[in-house]
């Protein structure tokens, strides 16, 4: 297996990507959420705290042709404990559907990928439970028909110590660009700060193309966190 910044080094685009796992020592939830962007209205964002998580928002609003897509509330926690991470408003699907006792797999049944042809971006969303299992998803086209919507959820009930898994909206850069494939990758995880493997995944991003990064751990007795935000622009903040 590799880190996940082993995974990222190299790799000039993997766009949008969901982490969930467990640390090496058996103590914390891990959480990683990055977006990656190539064009000027896609770089154009930051990470901002809320009361429950973090949103999009721009940083030049000046520069904002096309706020549809790149603006939502891509990390949720909820009253019950649940954690959501997605890459689009299908972050508030997943928190109403649950709210009412429904599950996740119902709301992204209700959802496809994003409708941004030829590119057909994936919609990733990710649950991670109280007691350290999650859940990760993928909505996207058929080989790049967007007449039909494949739905591939991923289920681990019983964490790891030191491992985790990645799923991220493309596999690389292209033209249009390839949808991510097969089952998310399993990726090791060792006892680090979210400090720490923040900037290790920071490092690891293409330059050009990162936009924002968010890592949190959890520990899974006292249920405290920390939790690191870095943006392209901006700064960084916790």
């Amino acid at each position: 297996m590799f880190t996940l910044p082993e995974l990222l080094w190299g790799n000039p685009y993997p766009g949008r990507g969901i982490a969930f796992g467990r640390s090496s020592d058996n103590r914390r939830s891990v959480v990683v959420y990055f977006i990656m962007g190539r064009s000027e209205n896609s770089r154009n964002r930051i990470f901002a705290q809320t009361e429950d998580g973090i949103r999009t928002q721009a940083y030049d609003e000046s520069k904002v042709t096309d706020p549809s897509l790149i603006i939502y509330h891509p990390v949720r926690l909820l009253p019950n404990g649940l954690l959501i991470v997605t890459n689009g408003d299908q972050t508030d699907t997943l928190r109403d559907f649950i709210a009412q006792g429904k599950c996740y797999r119902h709301a992204l049944l209700t959802r496809t990928f994003e409708p941004d042809g030829p590119n057909w971006t994936p919609r990733i969303s990710g649950v991670l439970k109280p007691d350290g299992s999650y859940n990760l998803s993928i909505l996207k086209t058929a080989g790049g028909d967007p007449s039909c919507c494949q739905r591939f959820f991923f289920e681990y009930d019983t964490p790891v110590p030191g491992a985790g898994h990645f799923i991220s909206t493309y596999l690389t850069d292209g033209d249009p660009l390839p949808s991510f494939e097969g089952e998310p990758c399993r990726v090791d995880l060792v006892n680090e700060t979210a400090r720490e493997l923040a900037d290790k995944v920071w490092e690891a991003m293409n330059e050009q193309n990162r936009v924002s990064l968010f890592v949190r751990t959890i520990d899974q007795t006292s249920g405290e966190t920390d939790s690191v935000i870095i943006n392209r622009h901006g700064g960084e903040g916790k």
